[in-house]
């Protein structure tokens, strides 16, 4: 099990230029990162046991982090108008 933190710009390095402007231009996917960024951090507050959860609910925050980080990949591959 990785301890690393899985944040937005290292999930998607060639993207990060976009990454920043979409959060100060599109309210929509700020919210998303700022959401992904919470649900990251309680991932690996529970995999490093910082706090301590019980098998399921740390799935559940897998499966939150794993949806939200899909909808951000649909919106960065989506043409820019």
């Amino acid at each position: 099990m990785a301890n690393t933190p899985h944040e937005l710009h290292e999930e998607f390095p060639e993207q990060a230029d976009r990454i920043t402007a979409l959060k100060t231009t599109d309210a929509h996917f700020a919210k998303l990162a700022e959401e992904y960024h919470e649900v990251n951090r309680a991932v690996h507050r529970a995999e490093t046991n910082v706090e301590p959860t019980d098998q399921f609910a740390e799935e559940d925050l897998r499966k939150k982090r794993a949806s939200l980080k899909d909808e951000i990949y649909r919106i960065l591959n989506t043409p820019a108008i």
